[in-house]
């Protein structure tokens, strides 16, 4: 127990250092809330890609996520971490986050299957931001979605990014875990990808940080 107390402190120190030199970047060399709001949440997510192996409980997780939640509710109308809450549009991603890490290890935790919490967490982690970024920053030959008379936040190119980038992570990750590459993993590689792509279309004020790893976690459970 000793050892997984130390471990916690240990993630506590790595990411409040993370996010340190993430606002860092922020205030010294002006880089865009849009871009270190992603940065911050694409090296947390990954830190956590571990903890199944690590954490034997949720309980540990629990108290990481809480803590986490508690600081982005401090700061949300401070000045501190500007560079996750300085964004023009409306969000809750950044508080569903960490809801979204500990329901998805509470999950794995459940099913005693660590890839159920491990293959979210890196479709989340890399695709998410991605999608962002390229949607964002490039405006050539890119739009946002219209689909049946409904124009949507999303562009093409992030969602399209968004998609190729998640099943080719899924196709890598089941090879790795199944040890097996067959019409079987490729088909479920791509259900994962589109499941995982609408989730982030559909979403709404960052809702997509609980959505597509909740998503991942039901095609793995109802097809894996």
């Amino acid at each position: 127990m000793t050892n997984l107390i130390v471990l916690s402190f240990i993630y506590l120190t790595g990411i409040s250092l993370l996010l340190a030199f993430n606002e860092l970047n922020y205030r010294r060399l002006g880089v865009k809330g849009e871009i270190t709001r992603k940065f911050a949440h694409f090296t947390s997510t990954l830190a956590t890609v571990p903890f199944p192996y690590i954490f034997t409980s949720h309980w540990y997780v629990l108290v990481l996520a809480l803590i986490f939640f508690a600081v982005l509710f401090i700061t949300q109308n401070g000045k501190q971490l500007k560079s996750i809450h300085d964004i023009e549009r409306k969000s809750i991603g950044s508080y569903l986050l960490p809801l979204s890490i500990y329901s998805t290890f509470l999950i794995s935790c459940l099913l005693q299957n660590k890839f159920v919490y491990i293959l979210p967490m890196l479709i989340l982690g890399i695709c998410d931001p991605m999608a962002a970024i390229l949607g964002i920053n490039i405006k050539n030959y890119n739009g946002r979605i219209k689909l049946f008379g409904n124009k949507f936040q999303k562009t093409w190119l992030g969602s399209g990014a968004f998609l190729v980038t998640s099943f080719l992570i899924s196709l890598i990750a089941l090879y790795f875990h199944l040890a097996v590459f067959d019409l079987k993993i490729f088909c479920l590689a791509l259900l994962i990808a589109v499941t995982s792509m609408l989730s982030e279309l559909f979403s709404w004020r960052g809702s997509d940080n609980l959505t597509i790893p909740l998503s991942v976690v039901l095609i793995l459970v109802l097809f894996l």
